[in-house]
């Protein structure tokens, strides 16, 4: 049984600064500026693409490939996060998809004491968590060692093979426009893998963008998976940082994280891959 649930309630952040071992990250994707103007209190800057990737050729891992554990290692170290810390995460976008990203992160190399804001930096604001200016300096803490992954990956050529087959699915969680290929505002090609699902990641949300009761997650996920196996289930979006927000609605639901396909639509439309496009 974990120790924490992946999700806190902003009404129960309150509490933090009774504990020495709290490591508050805010992970808004391209919001520094943000940050250095309003933050909640205590919170270190985490940069999505500087620390949470390791960007290069977009045909290999695609726009946001992990990082390698030397350098998650480094960051850890920099952010002022060890193997005791207990580390809440937030962003200012979607109930806390790029925080997902770091939570699957932390998971994944075993590190259980992690939680994302229900809401993100708006809730937090509207139960009147602490807001400041002042830039936080981390705490000065030995380097994290790092030595795998834990959860499950997927790559290109498995969801290639597999993607057609009655006894896999690939859950592409992009909004309904982009997998249909009608919009595409980030990569080079509009459409999706053949043989994947749509399930937007915001249907994880109610109206207020915090998570769905982890009940009706559960229903609404074990329906959708039918009598496929959670070992495969492969879930992905444009470049492997959105499909965190399932992998973590699913775990809330108490269900199995499914394998992640880190290089996602980013990658695949940029290899000569079979894709369905909007007229086809």
């Amino acid at each position: 049984m974990k120790p924490f649930s992946p999700i806190i309630k902003p009404e129960d952040l309150t509490w933090l600064n009774q504990d020495d071992e709290i490591v508050m990250i805010d992970a808004s994707a391209g919001a520094k500026a943000r940050y250095d103007e309003q933050h909640l209190a205590g919170a270190i800057f985490a940069d999505v693409n500087e620390d949470l990737a390791s960007i290069g050729d977009f045909t290999v891992g695609g726009r946001h490939p992990l990082p390698s554990f030397e350098k998650l290692g480094t960051t850890l170290q920099k952010l002022g996060i060890t193997k005791e810390s207990h580390v809440i995460v937030y962003d200012d976008k979607n109930g806390g998809n790029a925080a997902a990203r770091l939570w699957w992160m932390l998971r994944s190399i075993r590190h259980e004491k992690v939680q994302v804001v229900d809401g993100g930096f708006q809730a937090a604001v509207k139960a009147n968590f602490p807001t400041t200016n002042k830039i936080q300096v981390p705490k000065s803490v030995g380097k994290y060692e790092v030595k795998g992954w834990s959860l499950p990956l997927s790559d290109m050529d498995e969801v290639e093979r597999v993607a057609k087959t009655d006894d896999h699915i690939v859950i592409d969680v992009r909004d309904a426009n982009r997998y249909a290929g009608l919009t595409e505002p980030i990569d080079t090609i509009a459409g999706h893998i053949p043989g994947a699902t749509n399930i937007p990641f915001t249907e994880n949300l109610g109206a207020d963008g915090r998570f769905l009761a982890p009940e009706i997650l559960k229903e609404k996920y074990t329906a959708a998976l039918g009598k496929v196996k959670p070992e495969n289930v492969i879930v992905h979006c444009g470049s492997g940082i959105t499909a965190c927000h399932t992998l973590l609605a699913m775990d809330y639901a108490g269900l199995p994280v499914p394998k992640l396909y880190v290089g996602s639509w980013s990658e695949w439309s940029r290899n000569n891959k079979e894709m369905v496009l909007a007229n086809g």
